[in-house]
């Protein structure tokens, strides 16, 4: 039986919907003012919260702030209502976060319309919800064993030869295998961190809170920021002649750490699947209210279907490409963005080119 609570401080109008709500064969339980909804709603953990919006102590707007702020509530869907029927008001709970909004005077028809329509929505999400980490989970399994295998057999395997040949192995030889065993930790280090960021991530996109604590950083200097990044890994591909930049400078709302992240992975990728000698266009442009960063490359390019399948701990042509990493990177880079309010997009003509872009706020959500 699902459970809902009705926060209304008209005290003829909260039993009418209560018992309608019974009817309909749900558990209800009833509130006359916002401060016992909230506390109401973090105790019980409702699946629905039906809200006036015009109470004493506590309004509805405080109501849904109050419960947006906690983890266990954020997620709550809510149902305003008032006798405001002004578009303003409308908006007002809208941005807020409510889930709708039915003016006074209302049919019981029409409200148990809408408690049944943002319950189904209720169970889709979570169906979609649990489908994804489903996927995660079967695409970790597959790919992440092998990719922790293959530099940790690396490293095992070249140290073991340095520490048997370590009297009779030339120094020139030993100082190759020493490189290729740091080389191998640094690989295996990186996939580790990825993985522990990847679930960290995937945690916080579903706690509102962690979210606006994301988003409530700076970064100034955006262009030295992004073009000491590409420098060094066009450094590291040996490819500092195919790099071309042209980055706008700004401050964004967000942290150095996660914009440094973003940009790491989709330049770093630029280089990994495109040959040497082909360009590298790193390019900006700033709008009234967005940064735009666009990371361009002349490689092997992705189908439409790939492009759509864009997922964590997936890697495509795995077999034709020698290049290691399993995909991880750019679904990071992809679920930073849209945290932080913004959008990473890919386009790509096969064995052409590739172009990823993304699009952040340049002022606080």
């Amino acid at each position: 039986m699902k459970k809902i609570i009705v926060i209304e401080d008209e005290e003829t109008l909260r039993h009418y919907i209560i018992e309608a709500m019974k009817y309909l064969d749900f558990e209800v339980i009833g509130a006359e003012n916002g401060v016992l909804g909230v506390q109401l709603a973090y105790k019980h953990k409702p699946d629905l919260i039906i809200c006036d919006i015009m109470m004493p102590q506590l309004d509805g707007y405080g109501v849904l702030n109050a419960l947006r702020r906690e983890p266990k509530t954020a997620t709550i869907p809510i149902i305003f209502l008032s006798a405001k029927a002004d578009r303003s008001d409308i908006r007002q709970g809208m941005n807020l976060g409510a889930e709708d909004y039915l003016t006074k005077p209302f049919t019981i028809d029409e409200l148990g319309q809408a408690v049944l329509a943002q319950l189904e929505k209720r169970l889709r999400n979570d169906k979609q919800y649990q489908k994804k980490l489903e996927d995660l989970r079967s695409n970790i399994s597959r790919s992440l064993p092998h990719e922790m295998r293959t530099p940790l057999q690396g490293i095992l395997s070249l140290s073991e030869i340095v520490i048997e040949q370590n009297k009779v192995m030339r120094a020139d030889v030993r100082l190759q295998m020493l490189k290729e065993i740091y080389n191998s930790a640094q690989r295996l280090s990186r996939l580790i961190e990825n993985s522990l960021l990847y679930a960290e991530l995937e945690i916080i996109a579903t706690d509102p809170v962690r979210i606006e604590e994301l988003r409530n950083s700076q970064t100034d200097f955006v262009k030295s920021l992004i073009t000491d990044i590409a420098i060094l890994k066009a450094e590291q591909a040996g490819r500092e002649a195919d790099l071309q930049i042209n980055i706008e400078d700004t401050s964004l709302p967000i942290s150095e750490f996660n914009l440094q992240k973003i940009a790491v992975e989709i330049i770093d990728n630029a280089f990994k699947f495109s040959p040497v000698n082909t360009p590298v266009r790193i390019e900006s442009t700033l709008g009234e209210s967005t940064f735009i960063l666009s990371v361009t490359n002349f490689g092997k390019g992705m189908t439409a279907s790939e492009i759509a399948s864009v997922g964590a701990y997936m890697q495509f042509d795995r077999q034709l490409y020698e290049q290691q990493g399993c995909g991880l990177g750019l679904q990071i880079a992809k679920r930073l963005v849209e945290l932080h309010g913004g959008k990473l997009t890919i386009e790509s003509i096969p064995s052409q080119q590739t172009k990823v872009q993304i699009t952040l706020p340049n002022f606080k959500i």
